[in-house]
Protein backbone atom coordinates (compact mmCIF):
# COMPACT_ATOMS: atom_id res chain seq x y z
CA UNK A 1 0.00 0.00 0.00
CA UNK A 2 1.15 3.33 -1.17
CA UNK A 3 1.18 5.95 1.84
CA UNK A 4 0.74 10.08 0.25
CA UNK A 5 1.28 12.90 2.77
CA UNK A 6 -0.73 15.19 1.18
CA UNK A 7 -2.85 18.48 1.69
CA UNK A 8 -6.16 19.50 0.21
CA UNK A 9 -5.48 21.49 -3.50
CA UNK A 10 -2.02 21.68 -3.02
CA UNK A 11 0.85 20.17 -5.15
CA UNK A 12 -0.21 16.38 -3.90
CA UNK A 13 -3.05 16.58 -5.85
CA UNK A 14 -1.58 15.35 -9.15
CA UNK A 15 -0.09 12.46 -7.39
CA UNK A 16 -3.50 11.63 -5.30
CA UNK A 17 -4.93 11.76 -9.14
CA UNK A 18 -2.58 9.52 -10.12
CA UNK A 19 -3.26 7.04 -7.38
CA UNK A 20 -6.91 7.37 -8.18
CA UNK A 21 -6.97 6.94 -11.99
CA UNK A 22 -4.69 3.44 -11.46
CA UNK A 23 -6.89 2.17 -8.50
CA UNK A 24 -3.95 1.79 -5.89
CA UNK A 25 -4.24 0.78 -2.65
CA UNK A 26 -3.24 4.22 -0.62
CA UNK A 27 -3.54 5.71 2.52
CA UNK A 28 -3.49 9.65 2.58
CA UNK A 29 -1.85 11.46 5.50
CA UNK A 30 -3.07 14.92 5.97
CA UNK A 31 -0.34 17.10 6.69
CA UNK A 32 -1.87 20.20 8.24
CA UNK A 33 -0.55 23.29 6.66
CA UNK A 34 -2.18 25.65 9.03
CA UNK A 35 -0.43 24.68 11.72
CA UNK A 36 3.27 23.97 9.17
CA UNK A 37 3.26 20.58 9.87
CA UNK A 38 5.12 20.13 6.90
CA UNK A 39 8.03 21.99 8.84
CA UNK A 40 7.98 19.85 12.08
CA UNK A 41 11.12 17.68 12.88
CA UNK A 42 8.92 14.37 12.12
CA UNK A 43 8.02 15.45 8.80
CA UNK A 44 11.92 16.98 7.97
CA UNK A 45 13.08 13.56 8.74
CA UNK A 46 11.02 12.01 5.95
CA UNK A 47 11.16 15.14 3.58
CA UNK A 48 14.17 17.50 4.14
CA UNK A 49 12.73 19.80 1.66
CA UNK A 50 9.65 20.67 4.32
CA UNK A 51 7.26 20.33 1.51
CA UNK A 52 4.06 18.29 0.15
CA UNK A 53 3.69 15.86 -1.24
CA UNK A 54 5.51 12.69 0.01
CA UNK A 55 4.95 9.15 -1.06
CA UNK A 56 6.20 6.27 0.68
CA UNK A 57 6.65 2.82 -1.55
CA UNK A 58 7.21 0.02 0.84
CA UNK A 59 10.95 1.22 1.87
CA UNK A 60 11.26 4.01 -0.71
CA UNK A 61 10.34 7.67 0.03
CA UNK A 62 9.74 9.88 -2.83
CA UNK A 63 9.59 13.70 -3.09
CA UNK A 64 8.31 15.92 -5.76
CA UNK A 65 5.03 16.07 -7.11
CA UNK A 66 5.96 15.30 -10.45
CA UNK A 67 9.05 12.54 -9.76
CA UNK A 68 5.76 10.74 -7.93
CA UNK A 69 3.44 10.93 -10.96
CA UNK A 70 6.39 9.19 -13.25
CA UNK A 71 7.01 6.60 -10.46
CA UNK A 72 3.52 5.34 -10.42
CA UNK A 73 2.65 5.63 -13.93
CA UNK A 74 6.16 3.76 -14.76
CA UNK A 75 5.81 1.39 -12.38
CA UNK A 76 2.01 0.65 -13.33
CA UNK A 77 2.78 0.82 -17.14
CA UNK A 78 -1.23 -0.69 -17.54
CA UNK A 79 -2.53 2.40 -16.38
CA UNK A 80 -1.72 3.87 -19.64
CA UNK A 81 -0.61 7.60 -18.14
CA UNK A 82 2.45 7.81 -20.26
CA UNK A 83 2.91 7.35 -23.78
CA UNK A 84 5.01 3.75 -25.10
CA UNK A 85 8.83 4.29 -25.20
CA UNK A 86 10.59 5.30 -28.63
CA UNK A 87 7.17 7.14 -30.14
CA UNK A 88 6.84 10.73 -30.32
CA UNK A 89 4.03 10.70 -28.01
CA UNK A 90 6.87 10.06 -25.44
CA UNK A 91 9.02 13.21 -26.33
CA UNK A 92 5.89 15.05 -26.41
CA UNK A 93 4.80 14.24 -22.91
CA UNK A 94 8.16 14.82 -21.87
CA UNK A 95 8.24 18.43 -23.07
CA UNK A 96 4.84 19.30 -21.83
CA UNK A 97 5.81 17.85 -18.30
CA UNK A 98 8.75 19.64 -18.22
CA UNK A 99 6.98 22.77 -19.11
CA UNK A 100 4.46 22.20 -16.62
CA UNK A 101 7.13 21.46 -13.99
CA UNK A 102 9.46 24.09 -14.57
CA UNK A 103 7.75 27.24 -16.05
CA UNK A 104 4.11 27.20 -15.09
CA UNK A 105 3.97 26.16 -11.68
CA UNK A 106 7.45 28.29 -10.53
CA UNK A 107 5.94 31.06 -11.88
CA UNK A 108 2.39 29.71 -9.81
CA UNK A 109 4.55 30.37 -6.91
CA UNK A 110 5.63 33.69 -7.42
CA UNK A 111 2.34 34.48 -7.80
CA UNK A 112 0.93 33.55 -4.68
CA UNK A 113 3.92 33.77 -2.97
CA UNK A 114 5.32 37.38 -3.42
CA UNK A 115 6.63 37.92 -0.09
CA UNK A 116 9.44 35.14 -0.68
CA UNK A 117 10.64 37.11 -4.01
CA UNK A 118 10.62 40.71 -2.43
CA UNK A 119 11.91 42.35 0.27
CA UNK A 120 9.98 44.84 0.50
CA UNK A 121 5.88 44.68 0.87
CA UNK A 122 4.59 47.12 -1.07
CA UNK A 123 6.81 45.39 -3.98
CA UNK A 124 4.39 42.22 -3.55
CA UNK A 125 1.43 43.04 -5.55
CA UNK A 126 3.60 44.24 -8.39
CA UNK A 127 5.48 41.28 -8.38
CA UNK A 128 2.04 39.07 -8.54
CA UNK A 129 0.49 41.21 -11.34
CA UNK A 130 4.05 40.49 -13.06
CA UNK A 131 3.68 36.52 -12.77
CA UNK A 132 -0.27 37.14 -13.55
CA UNK A 133 0.83 38.73 -17.14
CA UNK A 134 3.48 35.88 -17.76
CA UNK A 135 0.84 33.23 -16.42
CA UNK A 136 -1.42 34.32 -19.37
CA UNK A 137 1.07 34.29 -22.39
CA UNK A 138 1.67 30.60 -20.56
CA UNK A 139 -2.13 29.78 -20.98
CA UNK A 140 -2.53 30.67 -24.04
CA UNK A 141 0.09 28.93 -25.37
CA UNK A 142 -1.13 25.33 -23.59
CA UNK A 143 -4.57 26.91 -24.95
CA UNK A 144 -3.53 26.86 -28.58
CA UNK A 145 -2.04 23.10 -27.83
CA UNK A 146 -5.45 22.08 -26.98
CA UNK A 147 -7.29 23.38 -29.90
CA UNK A 148 -6.99 20.38 -32.13
CA UNK A 149 -6.58 17.63 -29.55
CA UNK A 150 -8.59 16.42 -26.95
CA UNK A 151 -4.96 15.86 -24.28
CA UNK A 152 -1.81 17.63 -24.33
CA UNK A 153 -0.44 14.88 -25.72
CA UNK A 154 -3.21 14.24 -28.34
CA UNK A 155 -6.15 12.03 -27.60
CA UNK A 156 -4.52 10.01 -24.92
CA UNK A 157 -4.97 10.79 -21.20
CA UNK A 158 -1.59 11.06 -19.68
CA UNK A 159 -0.49 12.64 -16.71
CA UNK A 160 0.45 15.68 -18.02
CA UNK A 161 -3.42 16.40 -17.84
CA UNK A 162 -3.83 15.74 -14.49
CA UNK A 163 -0.98 17.88 -13.83
CA UNK A 164 -2.55 21.05 -16.01
CA UNK A 165 -5.66 20.53 -14.15
CA UNK A 166 -4.23 21.12 -10.57
CA UNK A 167 -2.15 23.94 -12.00
CA UNK A 168 -5.19 25.92 -13.98
CA UNK A 169 -7.40 25.52 -11.15
CA UNK A 170 -4.49 27.22 -8.73
CA UNK A 171 -5.22 30.06 -11.52
CA UNK A 172 -8.87 30.23 -11.22
CA UNK A 173 -8.98 33.48 -9.24
CA UNK A 174 -7.04 34.89 -12.16
CA UNK A 175 -8.55 37.92 -14.07
CA UNK A 176 -8.36 35.92 -17.28
CA UNK A 177 -8.95 32.17 -15.39
CA UNK A 178 -7.73 28.91 -17.63
CA UNK A 179 -11.90 28.38 -17.73
CA UNK A 180 -12.17 31.29 -19.43
CA UNK A 181 -10.20 30.30 -22.55
CA UNK A 182 -11.44 28.63 -25.50
CA UNK A 183 -9.60 25.58 -25.94
CA UNK A 184 -8.42 25.09 -22.21
CA UNK A 185 -11.86 25.91 -20.78
CA UNK A 186 -12.86 23.13 -22.35
CA UNK A 187 -10.34 21.01 -21.43
CA UNK A 188 -10.91 21.81 -17.80
CA UNK A 189 -14.59 21.05 -17.56
CA UNK A 190 -14.65 17.91 -19.93
CA UNK A 191 -11.58 17.05 -16.89
CA UNK A 192 -14.07 18.10 -14.34
CA UNK A 193 -16.50 15.25 -15.53
CA UNK A 194 -13.96 12.56 -15.23
CA UNK A 195 -14.86 10.00 -12.23
CA UNK A 196 -11.52 9.99 -11.22
CA UNK A 197 -11.36 13.83 -10.61
CA UNK A 198 -14.91 13.81 -8.99
CA UNK A 199 -13.78 11.13 -6.46
CA UNK A 200 -11.20 12.85 -5.44
CA UNK A 201 -12.28 16.17 -5.35
CA UNK A 202 -15.08 14.65 -3.29
CA UNK A 203 -12.07 13.72 -0.96
CA UNK A 204 -10.21 16.49 -0.62
CA UNK A 205 -13.43 19.13 -0.39
CA UNK A 206 -13.27 20.31 -3.49
CA UNK A 207 -16.18 22.41 -5.73
CA UNK A 208 -16.01 21.44 -8.60
CA UNK A 209 -19.25 23.64 -9.80
CA UNK A 210 -17.17 26.77 -11.65
CA UNK A 211 -16.82 23.79 -14.70
CA UNK A 212 -20.42 23.50 -14.58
Amino acid sequence: MYQLFYYPRNASWAPHLVLEHLQLKKELLLVDRKTQQQKSATYLALNPTGRIPTLVDGEQVIFESAAICLHLCEKHPDGLLIPATNTPQRATFYQWLFYLTTTVQPELMVYFYPEKYQLQAQECLTLSQAAQRRLDNMFTLIDKQLSTQTYLVGEQLTVCDYYLFMLAHWASGFTNAPKNYEHLGRFMRHMAQQKVVQRVCEVEQTDLSCYS
